[in-house]
């Protein structure tokens, strides 16, 4: 998929969650926001109700989500038969998207009402989706092949293009100028014994800072505006990849962990939502069906 493409396919998928959540939220906003002993007597009681009609419609649409969701990634990522089906990269992005989206249509269908057992079931949800960002972070940060295997530091060296090489014969950057980038973009941020919520911030600050040094002084250059782009893009591009050498090590350890914390609330999830879900059948709340 091309990199334009790729924009257009990710804010695609988070404006479809956010248009989803602002539709229910706006039509709902009277019956939502009104006090719990009040809604009985409200005019979208009826059919806003966890059991109600759009209430119970968007509870049912939004578990089967869930369920395709995290079964569908699973699949892709532990069976070899569908291991060749589309980049795990994409499959992950929807993954998120699934259960996003199943997120929000779950938590209007609670109506904001949470007690007994689906209490837990809701806040596992919570958590496997906060937990599933920090996750997609902690993805990003490890370089990978287009089908999303990890890199080892000898593959990513193997595949770096001789980055200076280009800059000098392919742009004409002098040999002063490229030395001087390259002092810019080799500087280090001494963060020892400094932990990673405050790390990860500086970190990014700190690049931002170079890639403005480092376009300064390409600004100075008689380089078309396409150029000018492209070998500033070049400059950025190895800044993010020196961040994701450093942090290597780390990240590989932060993944495993992840690992140990994200499947666990997943699974108390999914089984709480079958024994809820078993429970609303057998009591008759059947929907349409």
């Amino acid at each position: 998929m091309r990199k334009y493409l790729h924009k257009l396919y990710i804010v695609t998928l988070v404006a479809i969650v956010v248009a989803v959540f602002i539709y229910l939220a706006v039509n709902g906003s009277s019956y939502y926001l009104s006090a719990p002993e009040h809604r009985f007597h409200h005019e979208q009681h009826n059919i806003l109700k966890p059991s109600g009609f759009i209430g119970h419609g968007i509870g049912i649409v939004g578990s089967l989500i869930l369920v395709i969701g995290v079964f569908g990634y699973m699949a892709r990522k532990r069976i070899r038969r569908f291991s060749r089906v589309g980049v795990l990269k994409y499959w992950l992005e929807f993954h998120i998207f699934l259960c996003s989206l199943g997120s929000v249509l779950v938590l209007f269908h609670t109506a904001f009402k949470f007690g007994g057992i689906v209490a837990i079931s809701f806040w596992s949800m919570v958590a496997v989706v906060i937990s599933g960002i920090i996750g997609r972070f902690i993805y990003i940060q490890i370089p990978r092949t287009i089908e999303g295997h990890e890199l080892s530091l000898n593959d990513i060296n193997a595949l770096r293009p001789d980055f200076y090489s280009e800059l000098k014969f392919k742009y004409g950057l002098k040999e002063e100028l490229i030395d001087k980038l390259n002092f810019e973009l080799n500087r280090k941020l001494s963060l020892e014994g400094v932990n990673y919520l405050i790390r990860i911030p500086k970190r990014f600050s700190f690049e931002k800072k170079i890639i403005r040094k480092i376009k300064k002084e390409l600004k100075g250059q008689q380089l078309s505006r396409r150029n000018y782009n492209r070998v500033a893009r070049m400059y950025k591009k190895e800044i993010v990849l020196n961040r994701r050498i450093d942090w290597l090590s780390s990240m590989q350890d932060f993944l495993r962990y992840w690992h140990v914390l994200h499947l666990p609330f997943a699974i108390i999830m999914l089984v709480i939502m079958v024994i809820h879900v078993s429970i609303v059948v057998t009591f008759g709340y059947k929907w349409i069906f």
